[in-house]
């Protein structure tokens, strides 16, 4: 059996199976022994399904899919496992011992494709904070430094996928939950469409719209390829993005053309200065994509100066989390109080409470009006849009944590380090962050790239050039497995 199997992609550790170099059991077994070996430091992997996982991968009926045999790592939200626990990173409900009566069609779509859960992983309460230190599981710790924040919602998942423990865990985002902790952790972070992922059979959209479905990975083609087994709609979905021309793993090594890209060096919407190493970063891949043959230039969407997009985007969340609320009263039987709660989570639910159904349906009209603002600009001639994903390095652990005396200084401190994702969740728009700088601290630093809507071949396509100029392969942190 091969060595080195944790610095393998997920397409590479399927074609071992195929071949016959290696059995599902031997990964999952390989894969088993780095996360005892290595979670510990990282704290990434919170519900383990190890013998569950074992059992499945000595049965001869894995489907065959594109990653049979491969193991996989759930993020413990929204995507839930038939008999599995799914906390939500509550303790609420880590205390209730609450499982998943069934799979989610997100969650059979992964089987489909071959992968074995192996477990879940940290997530902060709800997914409200981009980064992952909830009350129930503490916080998950950066490979790279591992005082410092893995990012959020999906951080634990990024930690594990950087460190070698899968090659590809689940990841979701509803305002960078899935490029935050990609740029973080250093990994590749795609957020699809809107629309192009069903969250059925449970809901119809989550934060009307502003959030999707996906996975982080380690390299482009996994990204490609995962894109192609989760899209598609499913019966009564409320969205529908437009039809692929070809399946995404074609779009890998596919020639992107010319393409004109703006540049976004600086603080939209009025938002604390960029840290100078995103600034580095995102000057850099410009300089690396310009010798490529793109032209760039400094250009982007006026309206993304609009700073009332934040507000809006705030209390859409702050009401869907009334929702939420309200949901899982009736799951556990009983009404939800402040002390079941985080501070923070209990702040988003007092905002909402404040916030009339008018209101609510203002915002959203609001976000609809801008978001044809943002949209034209890629109509009158741009391919792509690039940024930093965040406006800081990974910061230190405690850093977005709320405080008890003043819970909305810690909302500002994490709308000044994320201000360049959740435009995207508003629109609708596919961006993927890649990892293509580190700073002087070996800290990653991932860079954004978006699309227009329906557009994730071409940000395949310009990704996997950027990954065969630039390759990030051989960089490990220093906590790997």
């Amino acid at each position: 059996m091969p060595q080195d199997l944790a610095l393998l992609d997920g397409l590479a550790q399927a074609e071992l199976v195929r071949k016959g170099e290696v059995t599902p059991l031997e990964l999952v077994d390989a894969a088993i022994t780095r996360i005892e070996r290595v979670n510990p430091q990282l704290n990434a992997v919170i519900i383990p399904l190890f013998e569950k996982a074992r059992t499945q991968a000595q049965q001869n009926d894995i489907p065959n899919g594109p990653f049979r045999g491969v193991p996989f790592l759930l993020k413990d939200l929204v995507c839930a496992s038939a008999g599995d626990p799914l906390h939500n990173g509550m303790r609420l409900l880590k205390e209730a011992r609450f499982t998943a009566p069934y799979d989610t069609y997100l969650a059979t779509k992964f089987r489909q494709a071959g992968f074995i859960f192996l477990g879940k992983t940290n997530t902060p309460e709800l997914g409200l904070n981009g980064t992952t230190e909830p009350e129930a599981y503490g916080p998950s710790r950066n490979p790279w430094n591992v005082n410092h924040s893995t990012g959020g919602s999906s951080g634990g998942s990024a930690a594990a996928v950087a460190a070698g423990l899968v090659p590809i865990a689940h990841a979701n985002d509803g305002g960078g939950s899935i490029r935050i902790p990609a740029s973080e952790c250093g990994v590749v972070g795609l957020k699809p469409s809107r629309g192009r992922v069903s969250l059925g059979p449970d809901f119809g959209d989550v934060w009307h719209g502003l959030a999707i479905e996906g996975v982080v990975t380690r390299s482009v083609r996994d990204t490609a390829a995962m894109l192609q087994v989760i899209s598609g709609m499913m019966p009564g979905d409320p969205y529908a993005t437009p039809l692929q021309l070809r399946p995404f793993p074609e779009e890998v090594g596919a020639n992107p053309g010319r393409l004109r890209i703006g540049l976004l060096r600086r603080s939209p919407a009025g938002g604390a200065s960029l840290h100078p190493d995103c600034i580095a970063a995102v000057d850099s891949v410009a300089q690396l994509l310009s010798s490529l043959g793109h032209v760039v230039e400094e250009s982007h969407p006026a309206a993304l100066d609009e700073h009332a997009y934040i507000e809006h985007f705030s209390d859409v969340v702050a009401s869907h989390t009334v929702q939420t609320f309200a949901l899982l009263s009736q799951i556990i039987g009983r009404p939800i109080t402040q002390n079941d709660v985080e501070l923070w989570t209990w702040a988003f639910v007092e905002r909402g409470h404040r916030l009339s159904a008018g209101q609510y349906l203002s915002a959203i009209h609001w976000l609809q009006v801008w978001t044809r603002r943002v949209a034209q600009w890629w109509t009158d001639g741009f391919n792509l849009l690039l940024t930093p994903t965040i406006a800081a390095p990974p910061p230190p652990l405690g850093t977005l944590v709320a405080n008890p005396q003043n819970p909305s200084e810690g909302w500002n401190r994490l709308l000044d380090l994320i201000q360049f994702t959740p435009a995207y969740n508003i629109t609708g728009q596919p961006a993927i962050s890649l990892p293509l700088y580190w700073n002087a601290e070996g800290l990653p630093i991932g860079i954004q790239l978006v699309a227009a809507f329906g557009r994730e071949d071409l940000l395949i396509q310009i990704a996997s050039q950027l990954e065969q100029a630039r390759p990030w392969h051989d960089r490990r942190p220093p906590v790997h497995a």
